[in-house]
């Protein structure tokens, strides 16, 4: 009898990609990280497992929004105190915190689940071009936007 090999997070190949932010469309982008995030491009990608490799984001100030999604697209927060509800345009959250218009468009494409939230730490973004991993080769991510 063969046994097939289920996936581990053990066994699993953790790789690094940089994405260019600069000029791409900020959904096509989100999926594509998140795809990889996952590990949905690894050959032993399991739903229950972590199998995604690192993304690095850097340009995070330069991408684009289609439409006029800049203008009517609304990011809220809460204060934790009541009535702390805060609400902010994709514009000016872009012009305050770049990082935070992608890192939420990837967030909300991974399970809302423990699995997610780990899967989320392996998401760093950069606003300007500079990162401190490279020290890691992060390989470019292609097929973006």
């Amino acid at each position: 009898m063969t046994r097939s090999l289920s996936a581990e997070d053990a066994r699993a190949a953790r790789l690094w990609y940089v994405a260019d932010a600069d000029g791409k469309v900020l959904g096509r982008l989100a999926s594509r990280i998140a795809s990889v995030l996952r590990g949905k491009t690894n050959p032993a990608f399991a739903p229950h497992v972590d199998t995604g490799s690192f993304v690095v984001v850097v340009n995070a100030a330069k991408v684009r929004l289609t439409g006029r999604k800049l203008a009517t697209k609304e990011y809220l927060r809460h204060t934790e105190y009541p009535g702390g509800i805060r609400r902010a345009t994709a514009a000016e959250v872009l012009a305050k915190h770049p990082t935070r218009v992608i890192r939420a468009a990837v967030v909300g494409m991974l399970p809302k689940n423990r699995l997610g939230r780990r899967l989320a730490t392996k998401l760093k973004v950069y606003a300007g071009p500079e990162h401190p991993h490279r020290a890691q080769k992060p390989a470019p991510l292609s097929d973006v936007g």
